[in-house]
């Protein structure tokens, strides 16, 4: 390969041939999996559809706004310093879960763009979905253009690379909140943190010692629970009339001071209605039968010790609420426990309301009439809050309360709460094969939702769930958010179902289209032979699970330059699905486009004379001309033409099948940019070269803001446009 020729990852590859002085390049248009309803997919998100990104990157991720600040004067100063300085600093803030770390980020926030000017964004960093999609939000505001987004969301372009690049050039000083960063490991994966002399950067985590927070420019501040006398004021602030400071004291110290259980119980006071408790009579109950809880984010994240806090707060509220005639709030609240400390859209919660998911294996019962009124119940206690995310109205409550009430559930209830949440988070997710900005950002909501459930409480049904929710997160084209969701499911279905379930390997299949899709075609290669072997031994050769297998085990290996292996498998799936499925079969004709792409790069100009016509003939009786199937078909045979040096006949499809691209998939979409690279070589070879020249100058420029200038495909660009540049003038 010469010092020109580079391998592309995502959609393709590229090398030059010797001899010839002109640049080949070779297309691998493969659909959003090899297996299952995936196949067959265009391999992209649509142009002009970017991620599932929230467009509220600009507001606070908070519901109710923390009222009075208390203590943290230093820690203000410092940071108050920071936003008004002039950038170029990453703030970290630590401590134990329910320590106040979001309250005084939100503190930050308004501070910046209130008193200093600053764009404000907050974005939720619990896990890389959220953070990626909002990071590209983030994108987004800051200039960054639908494809370019669309790019990066695919994995065909570094997604932090174009994030970083837009904040680095943004024409306004910004502060970005990366809240709930409490796996590091999410940061980390694509380099997400980084510091920018445009704008500050504030993270909030329980994990205290991640190599992440040691770099250069990067400040790290503890924050621990408050002293007593503010502890004291804050349960004053909350509820005036239970009590004088020296009883808010008592209260205080048995909640260990931390500002989480400290809002739970002034809320509870300020909200009684049958009785009256005052802050002594509240100590005294917090004694009867207290409960001690470990905050399992404590441990190892922000302390050498494990916190232990009364965790008998949350449950005098429920306590309460019961009272006053809503003992299904406890019922809610268990519910909600089994899902993640992210935003639930509310809309999840609508089936029981109507009474078409029922819940009554909970205890007590949540009859659909009381839905509303607890929701409101745990509103009111500060248990629960609203949010708004990507304009969908949600309901979150705090990590720390959640994994309380769900260690709480009795055994002999965990699997009716787990049968509840799984039936509404299947009720929730889009139908399956439905790709819209809208069903994406609903997807990006419920994913974390279900990664939880499968921690909490994996069994056959959730198990199904996540497979069903891994699959989905690929097809939307999220696909570094799908492997990252990967290894949870795949872990979780094999401890449920057993290493060779037709399920696990299911997962395991998507795993490895996901390596294939993000350029790890060696790794992707050796998941799906492993996964080939086993579907072969359990499921048998034609069981069309192995011809997917053998589909996909094809496409790694073409990108890897194995072309009579490749051959050899792609051979063997086309023959398959043909005796399987039909000849006509979606899954037939695409991996048939993928055979005959692969004739030309081995010179077997006779089969591709015969294939190639029979191919595109085929697509057009049985998908119709405007399939994506029809014209990759199109654009396979094109290229093979060009490959075998018949200009002329390649000529008039390459052109149709550029206005296809871009009348069907818009201007942006990678296989536009590549229908139109191949009618430019074909436009060369024919010698009209200033024409030439043109068309590839402005894909160049294209393919650099959609994929970045240093993207391999932008350069060869360029050097094809050097290369005839310098040809023309002899």
């Amino acid at each position: 390969m010469s010092e020109l020729g580079a391998r592309a990852s995502g959609q393709g590859r590229i090398f030059q041939t010797s001899g010839d002085q002109h640049i080949e390049e070779h297309h691998h248009h493969y659909g959003a999996g090899a297996g299952g309803p995936l196949f067959g997919r265009e391999a992209a998100l649509s142009a002009g559809a970017g991620p599932a990104a929230p467009d509220s990157v600009r507001m606070p991720l908070v519901g109710r706004a923390p009222g009075v600040l208390r203590n943290r004067e230093e820690l203000r100063e410092t940071l108050g310093a920071a936003v008004a300085g002039p950038g170029g600093e990453v703030h970290v803030v630590h401590g134990m879960g329910g320590c106040g770390k979001t309250a005084l980020a939100y503190w930050l926030f308004n501070e910046a763009v209130r008193e200093h000017g600053r764009v404000g964004f907050w974005v939720n960093a619990s896990e890389l979905m959220s953070l990626r999609a909002g990071m590209l939000a983030v994108a987004g505001d800051r200039g960054a253009g639908a494809g370019e987004l669309a790019a990066a969301a695919a994995g065909r372009r570094a997604a932090a690379d174009l994030v970083w690049h837009h904040l680095d050039h943004s024409t306004d000083p910004w502060l970005l909140v990366l809240d709930n960063a409490d796996d590091p490991t999410v940061l980390e994966s694509g380099a997400w943190l980084r510091s920018s002399g445009r704008g500050t950067v504030l993270v909030t985590t329980r994990h205290a010692t991640s190599p992440l927070w040691r770099g250069p420019g990067v400040h790290r501040h503890p924050l621990g629970v408050l002293p007593l006398e503010e502890a004291a004021q804050v349960l004053c602030d909350l509820a005036p009339d239970a009590g004088d400071l020296a009883s808010a004291r008592k209260v205080a110290e048995r909640l260990g001071r931390l500002p989480l259980a400290l809002t739970l119980a002034g809320s509870h006071l300020s909200h009684q209605l049958l009785e009256s408790w005052s802050m002594d009579e509240y100590d005294r109950k917090l004694g009867e039968e207290s409960t001690v809880i470990v905050d399992r984010g404590a441990a190892g994240h922000g302390g050498s010790q494990s916190r232990q806090l009364v965790g008998r707060t949350w449950q005098l509220s429920l306590d309460a609420l019961a009272g006053q005639g809503l003992p299904e709030a406890t019922a809610l609240l268990r519910l909600l426990s089994f899902l993640a400390a992210d935003p639930v859209p509310l809309s999840v919660l609508v089936p029981v309301a109507r009474g078409e998911v029922t819940v009554d294996g909970l205890e007590p019962a949540l009859r659909p009439e009381q839905l509303e009124p607890s929701l409101r119940g745990l509103i009111d206690h500060s248990l629960a809050e609203l949010v708004t995310v990507d304009g969908v109205r949600c309901v979150r409550a705090h990590g720390v309360l959640l994994d309380s009430v769900a260690g709480g559930v009795p055994e002999d209830r965990r699997a009716s709460v787990a049968d509840a949440a799984a039936a509404l988070l299947e009720t929730a997710l889009p139908d399956e094969g439905s790709d819209t900005p809208a069903t994406r950002s609903r997807l990006a909501l419920l994913t974390p939702h279900v990664t939880r459930l499968l921690t909490v409480a994996a069994d056959e049904r959730t198990a199904l769930l996540g497979v069903r929710t891994l699959r989905q997160v690929y097809e939307s084209g999220d696909y570094a958010a799908a492997l990252a969701l990967a290894p949870t499911v795949v872990e979780a279905v094999r401890g449920v179902l057993g290493a060779d379930h037709r399920l696990v390997l299911e997962a395991e299949h998507l795993q490895g289209t996901a390596l294939f899709r993000m350029g790890r075609f060696a790794d992707s290669e050796q998941l799906h032979r492993r996964v080939l072997q086993r579907r072969e031994t359990l499921l048998g050769a034609d069981d069309v699970d192995t011809l997917h297998s053998c589909a996909a085990l094809s496409q790694s290996l073409d990108l890897l330059d194995r072309d009579e292996e490749a051959e050899t498998w792609a051979g063997r799936a086309l023959d398959g699905y043909r005796r399987t499925l039909g000849e006509d079969s979606t899954e037939a004709l695409f991996i048939w486009c993928g055979l005959i792409e692969i004739l030309p790069q081995l010179g077997k100009e006779r089969e591709f004379a015969q294939e190639g016509p029979a191919l595109v003939a085929a697509c057009e009786r049985a998908l119709g001309p405007d399939h994506p199937t029809t014209v990759l078909a199109r654009h396979d045979y094109a290229g093979g033409l060009f490959g075998f040096g018949r200009h002329t006949e390649a000529e008039p499809m390459a052109r149709q099948v550029l206005a296809d691209r871009i009348r069907l998939q818009g201007p942006d979409h990678p296989l536009t940019l590549s229908a139109t690279s191949l009618t430019a070589r074909i436009t060369h070879a024919l010698g009209r070269t200033d024409e030439a020249i043109r068309m590839m100058k402005e894909l160049s420029e294209h393919r650099a803001r959609v994929l970045g200038h240093e993207h391999p495909f932008a350069a060869h660009d360029r050097a094809w446009v050097a290369t005839w540049q310098a040809g023309a003038r002899g």
